[in-house]
């Protein structure tokens, strides 16, 4: 979401017991996503999801990120089909068989914040669909593994074009990306989806950041609709969307937002984590 920079970006470090409380944050996201998921059916509006997301995180000690920021009216985003970030939810917008949906969502706990996005399908949805939630999932993990201590910020940015150029023609949006996360939900510095490695700050444990790949089926340009907030792309294409909050750790990422901090995908893609590597 976030799209300032500056030219010398400050990033905050957390202490161990700060990414803790972050993690309880990064919980309560990923136990709403979860909800909202199974949740998902042709025929609920997208202010349904936005009430029981809602509902569920402050039941659970939470604030939701969204609501009230910059005047945003809803504790989730709810991006449909060519919808690619910042859908408003609303009682009209009815999910049909077949649709994409993005759901973003944000809660603070204790003052920290966690940020995630999922795409889902709704009901039974085309091949061609289904390949672009897996290569933009994938994408998403393959930066997030790039998140090490010693490395680059802009290896992340790479690693997530390197992965979706190997698996098509696919448009990887500009102008929208990854940021850093903390005490704020959007802080310095941008991550952005595309660019050459080993460029920018060094990872230093204690850095915090929300990785976010934003994919299309077509073209990568995009245009925000009137309503300051909905950015559909251009060629009515249907969007891809998957983020996570991760910590850099001396152990390897560490998911925040990811029920088993990221461990199932991280064996797939052969990273270390807790000092152990695995084989992909």
């Amino acid at each position: 979401m976030f799209r300032g920079l500056r030219q010398k970006p400050v990033i905050q470090i957390k202490t161990a017991e700060q990414v803790e409380s972050m993690r309880a944050a990064g919980l309560l996201v990923a136990r709403t996503l979860e909800l909202m998921r199974d949740a998902v059916r042709p025929g609920l509006t997208t202010l349904d999801l936005d009430a029981l997301a809602e509902r569920h995180i402050r039941d659970n000690g939470g604030v939701p990120s969204f609501k009230g920021y910059h005047g945003f009216t809803g504790t989730i985003c709810a991006s449909v089909n060519e919808e690619v970030v910042h859908g408003i939810p609303r009682a009209g917008k009815v999910l049909r068989d077949g649709d994409l949906l993005s759901l973003d969502c944000g809660a603070i706990v204790d003052g920290w914040h966690g940020d995630a996005a999922i795409t889902v399908p709704v009901g039974e949805i085309t091949e061609e669909r289904q390949r672009l939630l897996e290569v933009t999932e994938a994408a998403l993990w393959h930066g997030l593994a790039a998140g090490r201590v010693g490395a680059r910020l802009s290896d992340m940015s790479h690693a997530i074009e390197a992965h979706i150029r190997s698996q098509g023609a696919y448009g990887i949006v500009e102008g929208y990306g990854g940021h850093g996360i903390g005490t704020e939900m959007h802080m310095d510095p941008l991550i952005p989806n595309h660019g050459e490695a080993g460029h920018g700050p060094v990872l230093k444990p204690g850095m915090c950041f929300a990785v976010e790949p934003m994919v299309n089926l077509g073209a990568k340009e995009t245009v925000e609709l009137d309503d300051g907030w909905t950015v559909v792309t251009v060629d009515g294409r249907a969007s891809a969307h998957f983020e996570h909050t991760f910590a850099v750790t001396p152990d390897g990422p560490r998911v925040l937002t990811a029920l088993d901090e990221g461990e199932a995908w991280f064996n797939r893609l052969g990273v270390v984590q807790n000092g152990t590597e695995t084989s992909s």
